[in-house]
């Protein structure tokens, strides 16, 4: 489960959250990726065979999407596994995300409205879930994607439990 210690902090920002997304994201990643090229390639392949005039406008850019696809779901996995991080404190939800674009993301626990638990089909064949925490703000949600399914199940109630607690501390103070 996630180190509760305190975020520190430094001259140059924020450290990077703590906890690795689980290795089989890695799979996940890889599948996904040539779950969409498939999708796509198949139907383009398909329709260059079936209409002999448009063959060469329909197949070139299947072998360009499978090519570029490939190398993509090759790379991206390996990358996004160095990058991707989250944290849980009794603070704050902390995340690392990104490929090209990298965010660090930050929501107080004080400002978390609901916690989900998602785990779709590919994410239940490789154990995982994802993990959303929304809270008040205007960039959205926060997604801890990519955790063992048992961990995310933890998670979701340990920060449930943080979050009434801290709710119910707002409603003592603010009655008072």
């Amino acid at each position: 489960m996630a180190d509760l210690r305190e975020p520190s902090t430094t001259t140059e920002g924020p450290r990077p959250p703590r906890e690795a997304v689980d290795p089989r994201c890695r799979q996940w990643w890889l599948t996904q990726w040539l779950v969409a090229i498939v999708i796509i390639v198949v139907p383009l392949v398909v329709l260059g065979v079936l209409i002999p005039p448009a063959r060469l406008w329909l197949l070139l850019p299947a072998v360009i999407i499978a090519v570029a696809g490939l190398v993509a779901a090759l790379l991206q996995p390996r990358l996004s596994y160095r990058i991707h991080r989250w944290e849980v404190t009794d603070d704050a939800v902390y995340s690392r995300t990104g490929w090209l674009w990298q965010e660090w993301r930050a929501a107080p626990l004080s400002r978390v409205q609901t916690v989900d638990l998602v785990r779709g089909p590919l994410q239940q064949r490789f154990g995982l879930a994802t993990v959303t925490v929304t809270t008040a703000s205007a960039k959205g949600a926060v997604k801890l994607e990519a955790l063992d399914a048992d961990q995310a199940d933890e998670l979701v109630q340990r920060l449930t439990v943080l979050t009434e607690a801290g709710s119910e501390g707002r409603t003592d103070r603010d009655a008072t």
